[in-house]
């Protein structure tokens, strides 16, 4: 599916985002993340070995919910599974883009880092 026009211009801010994924019982599993977005695909980066990544390499569904930095009651929410996960020097570009957004600086390369791709299922705002 692609970005909904408005969904993309969230993303490519700096938004407040929070992933929903699923724990091996069942339950979910909601932490913040940045996010931001890659072509046709919406992009998260985590630990390749944190409990997110986990969750998600043995079930690729998930939701996010998105708000724009400046407008907390505009939500947006997304579900949608993960596509490909890219770790390495292809990775970095992209997680360093994302940092920037956020922060101003590129992300440290003290800890690994893996990049989900995400296609989106269903986006609906408000």
């Amino acid at each position: 599916m692609i970005i909904d026009p408005d969904v993309r211009r969230v993303l490519d801010g700096a938004p407040h985002a929070h992933l929903a994924s699923i724990l091996p019982d069942g339950s979910p599993h909601a932490v913040p993340v940045y996010a931001g977005t890659d072509g046709d695909h919406i992009v998260i980066f985590t630990g390749p070995d944190s409990r997110k990544a986990r969750n998600l390499r043995r079930d690729p569904r998930l939701a996010l919910s998105i708000t724009a930095a400046d407008s907390f009651f505009q939500p947006i929410t997304i579900r949608g599974r993960v596509v490909e996960w890219l770790e390495g020097d292809a990775a970095w570009a992209i997680i360093d883009r994302i940092a920037l957004k956020y922060t101003d600086i590129p992300y440290p390369r003290t800890e690994a880092r893996a990049l989900a791709l995400i296609e989106a299922d269903q986006q609906r705002i408000g």
